[in-house]
């Protein structure tokens, strides 16, 4: 018994309509790939160096009358500032690739679609001022891949916490963990760290002292990011929380 093969039925050309359409929307994507790198060059040339980053770091902490970090790095706020911030910090050059290609359409939109590396975010801290337009966002990703080849990642950490506004006043860490808790950054618990590193996105909205039920619900957020990277056990993590802060004047 012979078994007669059936062909499916050869697929229709594109329509030369259709053709066009695939052209016009491949011209257009390499028009805005193009000025895309137009912008990027022009932001590269018009970026200031970055050799003067720690000056700036330590200008920004005598202006508000903060000390600087000093002694090891705090192991405990470090590894919360980046699960929540930034957890592929160690492996990037300054920019995230997945931020990396949500920032065409964020330059061209003007809207801010987060995701900032922490070069970035120290970028802002000390060469931006604040600013927030497509300008200043697209200096910010070229300046942070200037800061990541320039500085080592204990350094750009460094600058990063001394720079950082954490709320109620506080400039710096080691402003802030003294001012909420009396204690060094190094020497914070793992609750105090998570509720500093819960700051950093929105310091006045999150203030302990100001708004404490804000302030727990954020560092649930950073408690659940550290268990997500492996640097607390869930059981460790719900053991956490306001009961432990041990706040200054609260």
């Amino acid at each position: 018994m012979h078994t007669t093969l059936v062909r499916p039925p050869a697929p229709h050309p594109p329509r030369p309509r259709a053709r066009r359409l695939v052209r016009r929307l491949a011209a257009t994507g390499l028009v805005g790939v193009l000025l895309l790198l137009v912008l990027t060059a022009s932001a590269w040339l018009a970026t200031p160096g970055v050799g003067d980053a720690r000056e700036r770091a330590d200008a920004l902490l005598a202006a508000h009358g903060a000390p600087a970090l000093e002694g090891e790095l705090p192991d405990r706020v470090v590894a919360a500032v980046l699960a929540t911030e930034d957890s592929r910090f160690a492996g990037h050059a300054g920019i995230d690739w997945r931020g990396a290609l949500r920032a065409p359409w964020g330059v061209l939109t003007g809207e801010d679609l987060g995701g900032s590396t922490l070069d970035q975010q120290l970028a802002k801290n000390l060469y931006e001022d604040g600013a927030n337009d497509a300008l200043a966002r697209l200096g910010s990703v070229v300046l942070a891949v200037k800061l990541d080849a320039h500085w080592t990642k204990d350094e750009l950490l460094r600058m990063y916490l001394d720079s950082a506004y954490f709320g109620h006043g506080f400039t710096g860490v080691t402003a802030a963990s003294e001012g909420y808790f009396g204690l060094a950054p190094g020497e914070l618990s793992w609750s105090q760290a998570s509720l500093l590193a819960g700051l950093l996105q929105a310091p006045s909205a999150y203030d302990p002292l100001e708004h404490p039920d804000r302030a727990a619900a954020r560092q649930e957020h950073v408690l659940d990011r550290l268990v997500d990277v492996g640097a607390l056990s869930r059981a460790d993590a719900d053991e956490l929380g306001p009961a432990s802060w041990d706040l200054l004047g609260g």
